[in-house]
This record gives C-alpha cells, structure tokens and sequence, in this order.
C-alpha cells in the first residue's frame, strides 16, 4: 500500500499545507506560475511551508546535483520519488511495421482522456512518431498555458527533442514525403519556440504501459 503524503501549497488559490493530492490540486490547478511539493510527514510539511518555497526548491536542488526549476513544480519528479506525476500529459505511437503506417496521440496520465490524436501517416517509423507526439504535445501545453510534465517511453525521440533534430536515417522519398514535413515543422517548432515543460521517460516496468499505449504489442 502506497505512503499517504502531505503536500505544501505556497502559491495557489489558497496556500496550505493539505492530506491529499486531490486537495493540492484543486488550490494548483489554473493558477499561474503555482508552487507546490509533496512531504512525507506532516511535521515536515509544515516546518517547509514556513520555510518558504525557495528554501524547499533549493534544498531539492542540492540534495539532486541539479537546478531548481522554480515555479509549476509537480509534487516530486519521477526521478527522484519513484512515482509518475499523473498531473501531466503521456504521449505514444501506434505503428504498424516499423517503418509503416504511424498514428500518435497524447492523453492525460491520470485519467486517460485523449486530448489530441494524429490520423495514420502512411510511412514513417515508431521513433518519428514519438518525436511528433512530443512536439505536438509541448506546442498544445504552451498553447493552453500549461507546464505540465510530458511522458514519453522512448528515450531516442526525447532526446531528438532536446537536440531539436530527428535524426532518423529513414530514406526521404515519395512515400515517406508525409511524415518528414511533419517532422521538418516539428523541428522548426523547436527552434523557434521555449517552453517549461519537463520531458520524461514512462518507466514501464515499474508503472506499466504508458497511458497512451495503442495495445498492438
């Protein structure tokens, strides 16, 4: 059985310290630039909700060797608790042959809905379909002002996004002509285009198939 949390809400509609994730989000969820966390105990809730969120994103940041993110940040990342952050958005590919037909959609993590789908592609391979998902995904988020986390579960096309560039050695020819302007916008999206959102890997093993997942394995 999962550990109940405490989350610590210091900017939203009503800053606190709340019992559950539904409770924090209700206080998050629509407020600009919202800056909340997730504890283990309520003791340690309440002394970091004194403490200011600065203190409790920096302290994060020192104990990860990393950069803190500052605001929209989800209650903690996959990487560091383990847990998906099902405030975010999954992206995956239904392809059949690879290269062959591609189709992608993205959905919400926690509650399945599609929120936007892209028709078969007639040639194209599973990584470009990603990459095109992802995209599609981050232009959608910035379009509805959102920093939500973006779940991919491959690592080739998250990296191809944060190089800007699909580097697929798929031949471009007539039949292929439909995914590569795809592909080609989705890079000049890139280029010219920054966004907040985070870009993680869906751990399969340990949360099972991403909540895109088309069921054709």
């Amino acid at each position: 059985m999962a550990k109940s949390k405490w989350y610590v809400v210091w900017e939203g509609h009503s800053p606190g310290v709340y019992k559950t994730w539904a409770e924090c989000q209700l206080q998050t969820n629509g407020y600009p630039q919202a800056k909340f966390k997730s504890y283990e105990t309520e003791e340690e809730a309440r002394r970091m909700f004194v403490a200011g969120w600065k203190k409790a994103f920096g302290a994060a940041a020192k104990a990860t060797g990393t950069g803190s993110r500052g605001s929209g940040a989800a209650a903690k990342s996959a990487s560091s608790s383990g847990e998906a952050d099902l405030d975010s958005l999954s992206v995956d590919v239904g392809c059949s042959g690879n290269p062959g037909i591609v189709e992608y959609k993205g959905v919400y993590t926690r509650t399945g809905e599609i929120v936007f789908q892209h028709p078969p592609i007639s040639r194209g391979t599973n990584n470009m379909g990603e990459f095109l998902a992802i995209v599609h995904g981050l232009a959608h988020l910035k379009k509805i002002g959102s920093s939500m986390t973006v779940y991919s579960d491959s690592m080739t096309a998250i990296s191809w996004v944060r190089k800007k560039a699909a580097a697929s050695t798929l031949p471009r020819d007539a039949s292929t002509r439909e995914i590569w302007e795809l592909v080609d916008r989705a890079e000049a999206w890139l280029r010219q285009n920054t966004y907040p959102n985070k870009i993680l890997k869906w751990d399969t093993k340990a949360w099972g198939e991403i909540k895109a997942d088309y069921g054709r394995k």
